[in-house]
């Protein structure tokens, strides 16, 4: 039974009646139309990075192309390596039409350039440029991508190439490894569909009963309307080549390869397993993880980043790839080539895992005691919103045209978010300019996993803890476009 199915059910049946209320306003307002006029030409001396965002082409395969928007011509947008610690500064040119932000995801940034509309930065004005300096932290793998809302534009925000990984490298470094691989995962083609095809991967027996009553009750739709639109894709791609189509890893036998791969999808959760091998997860979003596990398969949502290292004893011809046959021949995969071997890329399924965040936990570590809990309902209405599911947070969907502070917190204090997710869908939630701590997953108590995006599965609680150590505005979503796009977000200030 999908979710769509089981949500009619569960209305048929609900146990109670508290109708979850909320409406839309959508509408966004940035800088006057004239406001690159001025700033076209760079402040007087050299940048670190230059990034410039304008359409393009990009070949996936030899015949296959796609016209999307691309950082500096190509995807990946290129890697920036920065310095723990030490300033950076960053020109960036936009040759749009239309403004745009660059988000520098996982980093502990002031809002001024953090970039997000909400948090009150500064776009990237439509054919103007924009300087940022900034000061690089915390250290490990981090992200930027395009920040904008895009609504039913797919031509616009994730939907996009406008995404490239970062390094933060760390002040000390225990160099377990041979060298580094970094691997950016993107679908491309996006279309609308009604088919829902969310992958249950994280612990889908712990499904919460109340919270499977409330989401039958607060969308008195559900049984009634057609299901909300969900994103498909047309084309696969690891660092911009679908399988077969790029340059293969080369290996030889007895290398460590560090793993650095960012899901770069606007909506997608990806897997990635490579025949006989293992993941040895060292970090997740680039925080270094207290017990470092090996596991046959990582599993990542939008947004998230995994560093693991991978020993090459395996020699032979391999598809590094997703789990999902189609979409593994769609694109979505990498040879892997050992020095020597010939023959065609081989593929075998791994053995079944459960991906688990508790893995990679401290198990003789409890979670400290926060000063407050901050309690998030995530509910959904189908179809509600001009065709696509309206998502709210305690009753209400975000209101664009506002862009109200939803929550006050202190300087200093520490928090916590019981997430309470009574859809049908995983989200990937994420707190802009902030560092969460997992302290509830699957029912169970942990402590001592570091993470910005965090997986909470359909009717489960999931609970995170973080310090208010960032002043000023920051943005909660769920990081898959089309839920951030329609109702799922918040805004907090720290004063």
């Amino acid at each position: 039974m999908n979710r769509r199915s089981f949500l009619r059910t569960a209305s048929l049946s609900a146990l109670a009646a508290s109708l979850v209320p909320g409406a839309p306003v959508l509408a966004s307002g940035l800088t006057p139309a004239n406001a690159h006029l001025a700033s076209r030409q760079p402040a007087p001396g050299t940048a670190d990075y230059t990034l410039r965002i304008a359409t393009g082409v990009l070949e996936l395969a030899p015949e296959k192309f796609v016209s999307t928007t691309l950082y500096n011509g190509d995807f990946p947008g290129p890697l920036l390596r920065f310095q723990e610690g030490r300033p950076v500064t960053i020109d960036i040119f936009n040759d749009t039409g239309h403004d745009e932000q660059v988000n520098w995801h996982g980093q502990q940034l002031p809002a001024s350039v953090d970039g997000a509309d909400e948090e009150r930065t500064p776009p990237v004005s439509a054919h103007g440029h924009k300087r940022e300096t900034f000061t690089p932290t915390p250290s490990g793998l981090r992200m930027y991508h395009s920040l904008v809302r895009a609504g039913s534009d797919l031509s616009r925000g994730l939907y996009t190439g406008l995404a490239g990984p970062v390094f933060i490298e760390p002040q000390h470094d225990p160099g377990a490894y041979d060298r580094e691989v970094f691997l950016t995962l993107k679908e491309f083609l996006p279309y609308f569909t009604r088919v829902d095809d969310d992958t249950p991967f994280m612990a889908p027996g712990g499904m919460e009963l109340p919270l499977v009553t409330i989401a039958a009750n607060s969308d008195p739709g559900a049984g009634q309307v057609p299901p909300g639109y969900e994103l498909a894709y047309g084309a696969f791609a690891i660092n911009g080549k679908s399988l077969g189509s790029g340059e293969p890893i080369r290996v030889k036998r007895g290398e460590r390869i560090l793993l650095h791969v960012v899901n770069a999808s606007a909506t997608e959760n990806r897997s990635l397993a490579l025949p006989g091998h293992g993941f040895k997860v060292v970090a997740l979003d680039g925080n270094p993880v207290p017990r470092p596990v090996t596991v046959p398969v990582l599993w990542l949502g939008a947004a998230e980043r995994v560093s693991a290292i991978v020993e090459m004893d395996h020699p032979g011809v391999w598809v590094l790839g997703d789990l999902a046959d189609a979409d593994r021949a769609g694109g979505m995969g990498i040879v892997v080539e050992y020095a020597g071997a010939t023959g065609k890329p081989g593929w075998q399924a791994p053995p079944r895992f459960q991906w688990d965040y508790r893995l990679f936990a401290d198990p003789s570590r409890k979670p400290e005691r926060p000063d407050e809990v901050i309690d998030l309902l995530i509910t959904a209405r189908q179809s509600a919103a001009h065709g696509f599911d309206l998502y709210a947070i305690n009753g209400v969907p975000y209101d664009w045209g506002s862009m109200p502070v939803t929550c006050k917190l202190k300087l200093g204090r520490r928090y916590r978010l019981r997430l309470r997710n009574a859809s049908g869908d995983i989200h990937p939630l994420h707190f802009l300019r902030h560092t969460l701590e997992l302290t509830r997953v699957h029912g169970f108590a942990t402590a001592g996993v570091l993470k910005d995006v965090v997986l909470v599965p359909p009717f489960q609680t999931t609970e995170v803890d973080f310090t208010a150590d960032q002043p000023g505005l920051a943005v909660f979503c769920c990081h898959m476009q089309q839920h951030m796009d329609f109702g799922f977000m918040a805004l907090f200030e720290t004063v």
